[in-house]
């Protein structure tokens, strides 16, 4: 059996990167027999000023996108549509507030230290997608930790230093300095892009079109 390995760049934020790894789970599932799947996550943020924190989404993305809020609405409708086809949960999606996910993202390289990384970024997409939960405060974050069974303690520690400050900081300037500008993205074998959150048939062929070509390892 190959393994393939996907570096997924993506923001706790950006709720095309939900549909997306949804999306890829359907896709690795399906492929579970023919290869196996080495997942890690990388930091981006769609909105890296802290004190853009709390403004109305639908209020934001008009000003963002110069485009009345009745047309940001129909788009998130259909965004929820999709994301309720694929089982999660973005209930709040209209009623949610811009946030500033750097905390999420040090949570998150902290839980892949422990073999959770996937859970910590599915509890943190749901918490702000189906709660609108201020993913910005430590007690939800704290939360959120211990709803996938880490030690919430030691991540409430951990948000009031510097731990992993740095790491995500130089991930993200890594990606953006590999050209990564929108997200989600998916690189394949550190060698492939994959853009925006494709349906699961694409990304299946594309892993077997990888495979056939010989561009990954034995595992």
């Amino acid at each position: 059996m190959q393994t393939v390995k996907i570096d997924i760049v993506s923001d706790i934020a950006c709720p095309w990167c939900a549909i997306g790894y949804a999306r890829l789970e359907q896709a690795m599932q399906q492929l579970k027999d023919e290869m196996s799947f080495d997942v890690q996550w990388h930091a981006f943020e769609l909105n890296p000023d802290p004190n853009g924190d709390g403004e109305p989404i639908l209020q934001a993305l008009s000003r963002k996108y110069g485009r009345s809020a009745e047309e940001m609405e129909q788009i998130q409708s259909q965004m929820q549509a999709i994301a309720q086809s694929l089982g999660l949960n973005f209930s709040a999606l209209q009623q949610r507030h811009t946030r500033n996910t750097f905390d999420g993202h040090r949570l998150v390289k902290w839980a892949a230290e422990q073999g959770k990384q996937t859970a910590m970024k599915k509890a943190l997409f749901e918490a702000y997608f189906g709660e609108d939960a201020i993913i910005t405060d430590p007690n939800v974050l704290v939360r959120l930790v211990e709803s996938i069974g880490l030690d919430g303690e030691a991540a409430r520690q951990l948000l009031v230093s510097d731990q992993y400050v740095q790491m995500v900081r130089d991930d993200e300037a890594h990606w953006q300095q590999a050209g990564i500008s929108s997200v989600p993205a998916f690189i394949i074998n550190d060698r492939y892009l994959i853009s925006g959150a494709q349906e699961p048939a694409t990304l299946i062929q594309a892993f077997q079109d990888i495979c056939d070509a010989g561009q990954v390892q034995p595992s």
